[in-house]
């Protein structure tokens, strides 16, 4: 065979192994920029950074507003007294007519209490569950007591207001709304009137055929 041959194949053999190389070694480094697609699939697209201008839109402005009427998915449509609890700016005094006031929705109620309220506001409603409990040992300074349930205040707020406070927050409380569905809200809040009710009952609020069991 002549030696220019054998040449040749061993140059075609090591030329061979340079795109497996450059693949094994592109495989394991890493690196700051996109990896080579010979298929460019949607991970490795255009896109424009936020707050960044574009020359699509007359107001150069990348980032879009919902259009208007959008709603997102998963969210109620309907009355405002059902979805904001209130009629114009005045909040509902009774549940809205979509809710029914039963002992399966103040069950509910409760366990949804117990879940996101009670770490705060504590079983009874008085401001006392164990996250307020360890914030006030620890003296920081920068904690603010949750609201008592039964102070006068919040005793008189309607359940619309207790409703839209769960929803969107108040002052250092968080709003839920995105993680409490629009139901379980509604069950919160008849709950918490109850709560209320409970630690301010009187005795025309007990049956006349159980006050003499009563001391």
């Amino acid at each position: 065979m002549p030696k220019w041959l054998i040449n040749l194949g061993i140059i075609t053999v090591v030329l061979s192994w340079i795109p497996l190389a450059i693949i094994a070694k592109n495989r394991y480094a890493t690196s700051g920029q996109p990896r080579w697609h010979v298929w460019v699939d949607m991970d490795d697209q255009e896109s424009y950074k936020a707050q960044k201008r574009s020359p699509l839109f007359d107001d150069r402005m990348t980032s879009r507003l919902p259009v208007p009427g959008t709603v997102a998915r998963g969210a109620a449509i309907g009355d405002s007294s059902y979805t904001e609890g209130k009629i114009g700016d005045d909040f509902i005094d009774a549940l809205p007519q979509e809710v029914t006031l039963s002992r399966e929705l103040l069950v509910r109620g409760e366990l949804q209490y117990q879940i996101h309220c009670f770490p705060c506001h504590g079983m009874s409603g008085y401001g006392d569950g164990p996250v307020a409990q360890r914030a006030m040992s620890l003296a920081e300074g920068t904690w603010t007591l949750p609201s008592s349930f039964h102070d006068q205040p919040v005793r008189s707020k309607p359940v619309g207001s207790i409703y839209n406070t769960i929803a969107n927050g108040i002052r250092n409380m968080p709003a839920y709304g995105h993680q409490i569905p629009l139901d379980d809200r509604w069950a919160i809040a008849a709950y918490v009137k109850v709560l209320q009710r409970s630690q301010d009952a009187g005795l025309d609020d007990v049956p006349a055929e159980e006050r003499g069991r009563l001391e």
